[in-house]
């Protein structure tokens, strides 16, 4: 199933802001297994974001559950690893990107980097873009930054 998605999507156009999503394309029969391992690396150069960053939130979004899924009190959902918010269905479908695919860890991983590599246009390269990953409330921002923030002390990767 992931090669044939990978095939619809490589065939069709799957842009988000004008770029390819270049993780259909990276899902072929022979290397999805080992795409999948590099997905994090690949989306962040793809995006230029910290790899890091992205392995972070999906493990304080879910411990890394691809098919996470997560019904919020305002009656949205988030789905997949990053949990990607239902209020970007709309837009990602016009680049090709239904939903059900947000279930597959690499699709997933892509999209939550061009979700944040959004936020640093807007912010920079800073806990603020970070954080806006989650909410542009500034104290949910915020809190939000401090969590990845302790995911990745807690890893050894930053102090």
């Amino acid at each position: 199933m992931r090669t044939d998605f990978a095939a619809s999507v490589c065939s069709s156009r799957a842009r988000l802001t004008g770029v390819v999503l270049g993780v259909a394309c990276l899902l072929g029969a022979a290397g999805a297994a080992r795409a999948q391992e590099d997905c994090f690396a690949r989306a962040g150069a793809y995006q230029g974001v910290n790899p890091l960053v992205l392995r972070a939130i999906a493990w304080y979004e879910s411990k890394g559950n691809p098919n996470a899924v997560h019904r919020n009190a305002d009656g949205s959902i988030d789905v997949g690893q990053a949990q990607i918010n239902s209020v970007h269905f709309a837009e990602l479908r016009r680049y090709g990107v239904p939903p059900g695919a947000l279930k597959d860890a690499c699709v997933n991983t892509y999209v939550a980097a061009w979700m944040l590599k959004q936020k640093m246009i807007r912010y920079g390269n800073t806990w603020h873009a970070i954080g806006a990953y989650h909410s542009e409330t500034p104290s949910l921002r915020d809190q939000y930054a401090r969590s990845i923030h302790g995911v990745l002390v807690s890893w050894g990767v930053a102090k």
